[in-house]
């Protein structure tokens, strides 16, 4: 029954980052893209030492977009825009990077005292190519902003895109739809088929589609024109990703992603050469570039 539902059955890399685990499912061998999805991780669910928090340095990104969402905790996130903005659960952040952007992402100070908690998805989005070298720019969008669809014991949080009739004001540049479904015991939500890829993630709990049982921390690739349901015995979170299907591959290395491997390298020479630019309030740290990426890389 799973062959007529999924074309692939993605299981993750695991990275212990001390104190907190990370769940990555894009980019594999398997498959590279769903939609405009080429990154896909879940940190957590972690509960954090006292007096300790997250500090990733400032590092850059090209011609992609970052999707922030939190099931938990909380995040300060800073930019060469000068952008300054934390993140809480149910808000999204939207950081595109088209033709570079810095940025570091830390647990707030005023947290750190009694343990942050750290639960949530951080995803990257290819960009179609004629936005691939646009400004960077960033958005933040409030939870109460985001569209929630709530029906017996099912609550569907529409992120990115037009899901069951609500669209959510987040910017898109391809064709997107990104969603975090909440089931109580017993709730079910139905599953369309409009979008040309789509994929879902069991991220916390027990659920299952058209009851082929879910594993955790997997992502299923649906096929597509497959309609199904999502179900949960036992309640449960699941996201749901997708959108129009790329024409033409991307490139990946460490941060970078793009169409074009030549642009890839220049990024790489820019970053080593300190030609990217600095994110104010947090210019006295940066991440190196590794010889070898922690991504699965595409050159």
């Amino acid at each position: 029954m799973s062959d007529d539902l999924f074309t692939h059955t993605i299981t993750p890399t695991t990275h212990d980052l001390g104190g907190f685990k990370v769940y990555r499912t894009l980019p594999s061998r398997p498959r590279t893209m769903v939609g405009p999805f080429i990154f896909f991780d879940q940190m957590g669910p972690a509960h954090l030492e006292v007096g300790t928090g997250i500090d990733v340095r400032p590092h850059p990104h090209i011609n992609l977009a970052t999707v922030t969402y939190l099931f938990a905790g909380a995040m300060d996130h800073r930019d060469s825009l000068g952008t300054f903005a934390t993140i809480e659960p149910g808000a999204v952040n939207l950081m595109t990077a088209g033709n570079g952007i810095v940025h570091s992402e830390r647990s707030p100070a005023d947290v750190r005292a009694a343990g942050p908690e750290l639960s949530g998805i951080q995803t990257w989005l290819a960009l179609p190519e004629r936005f691939e070298e646009m400004d960077p720019a960033f958005e933040h969008v409030a939870k109460a902003d985001l569209p929630l669809i709530d029906s017996d014991g099912a609550k569907a949080r529409v992120i990115m895109g037009s899901l069951w009739g609500q669209t959510a004001p987040t910017t898109t540049y391809a064709g997107t739809i990104y969603a975090d479904i909440v089931l109580d015991p017993g709730a079910s939500v139905p599953i369309d088929a409009d979008a040309d890829e789509r994929a879902i993630y069991l991220a916390l709990g027990q659920a299952s589609l058209d009851g082929v049982e879910l594993e955790p921390q997997t992502l299923y690739v649906l096929r597509p024109g497959v309609a199904a349901r999502l179900t949960s015995r036992d309640g449960g979170r699941v996201m749901l990703c997708g959108g129009e299907a790329f024409s033409t591959p991307r490139h990946v290395w460490w941060n970078f992603v793009s169409s074009d491997r030549d642009r890839i390298n220049q990024a790489k020479e820019d970053w080593k050469a300190g030609r990217f630019p600095k994110v104010p309030g947090d210019d006295k740290e940066f991440i190196p570039i590794p010889e070898v990426p922690k991504t699965v890389s595409y050159p």
